[in-house]
């Protein structure tokens, strides 16, 4: 008598049935129902950008949050964790706030942006920026809005300068509205940043879909005005649907290869190519990763785990040793994943910002009878 094992795991289907070509869809439209439309569902994806995205270089802190994350990362060595730390789930360590998603969103003003005028005697331009979030879901709850200047090289007066941030009206619409924040900047060497959460919207409050903003840095004495080189939001929000309360650390032990019917049960190896998959223009990193699958048998010894595996179920041994003595009286246990693990991505959605999204139970690390 066959053991009646359920099929392989909905995640694994979903990665499998991926590997199947995708559909051609129309630019910016939603994925038609089919696995790869399954597979971004279970990615917490309405829909795969299409076409090729903006070029434009990955900031440098999006890399290092990347490298931070990455299992594969960690055993080439580039990742910038000590060794034996425990990443806690749903939560950014270099910005010491909870999160599994991370945004750099561009400034979207900068092209329609009039060239800056010759400033008066005692007055400096201002600038409107405007940021699209309208890509981030309703359910997700900031934790971090950082606003990040770039401003080009000009002599610093004395006292430094004053940023302002006030809310900007429409388009050929009223100036600024009410100043949201002022700080004090010492000196523009370096990007200028500001906390826009709990100021341009409440703490507890959703993304809005825009966030239109008037600045304007003016100098503490004399001093020629500053010019804005570059604006972005680095937005940073936790949706509790793919987030797990206890972390799950990586083990280094890679599955074996091979996918052979016969033998214990034990994790065998499966890699996922983005590129196989239709992915790789818009996923940055990584290429692809090792998903794995449960297979093997489970009858006595094999029910029994090995050192180092996971503890053996009670209940698969009593069914392994009922099925020796009486096969017609119930099946197997069943191989299924024992262990997973996460994996992050870094990859442009549909409105080109840079995204890195962590995603738990990716990866079967260990097999065991259940």
């Amino acid at each position: 008598m066959r053991p009646l094992c359920p099929r392989p795991g909905r995640h694994l289907l979903l990665l499998l049935l991926a590997l199947l070509p995708p559909r051609p869809c129309p630019a910016r439209a939603p994925v038609p129902p089919g696995p790869a439309a399954a597979l971004l569902r279970a990615l917490g994806l309405r829909d795969a950008p299409q076409g090729a995205p903006t070029l434009r270089s990955v900031p440098p802190v999006m890399w290092r949050l990347f490298r931070r994350r990455d299992p594969q990362e960690t055993r080439s060595g580039l990742r910038r964790t000590p060794p034996g730390t425990t990443l806690r789930p749903c939560h950014v360590e270099e910005l010491g706030v909870a999160g599994n998603i991370v945004r750099h969103i561009p400034d979207r003003g900068a092209a329609a942006r009039p060239p800056e005028p010759a400033s008066a005697a005692g007055q400096c331009p201002a600038w409107t920026v405007v940021f699209d979030l309208s890509a981030v879901d309703p359910a997700e709850r900031p934790s971090r809005a950082r606003l990040e200047l770039r401003f080009a090289a000009a002599a610093a007066p004395a006292s430094g300068w004053e940023l302002s941030v006030a809310q900007a009206g429409e388009a050929a619409g009223p100036g600024p509205g009410a100043v949201l924040l002022r700080q004090a900047v010492p000196a523009l060497e370096s990007p200028v940043r500001a906390e826009l959460l709990g100021a341009a919207w409440a703490r507890n409050a959703s993304v809005p879909r825009s966030l239109r903003l008037a600045l304007a840095l003016r100098p503490r004495g004399p001093a020629a005005c500053a010019r804005l080189a570059e604006a972005s939001l680095l937005l940073v929000t936790l949706d509790p649907r793919l987030c797990h309360p206890l972390a799950r650390p990586r083990r280094e032990a890679e599955p074996a290869a091979g996918g052979g019917l016969g033998g214990a049960c034990r994790a065998r190896r499966l890699y996922v190519s983005f590129r196989e998959v239709g992915w790789h223009r818009w996923v940055i990193a990584p290429r692809g990763f090792l998903a794995n699958y449960c297979q093997g048998q489970c009858a006595l010894p094999a029910a029994l785990s090995g050192p180092g595996g996971p503890p053996a179920l009670n209940h698969a041994v009593l069914r392994a040793l009922m099925h020796g003595a009486s096969p017609g009286a119930g099946g197997l246990p069943c191989c299924v994943p024992a262990r997973l693990s996460p994996i992050s991505m870094l990859f442009f959605d549909n409105s080109d910002n840079v995204v890195l999204r962590h995603y738990e139970d990716m990866v079967v690390d260990e097999c065991g009878c259940r």
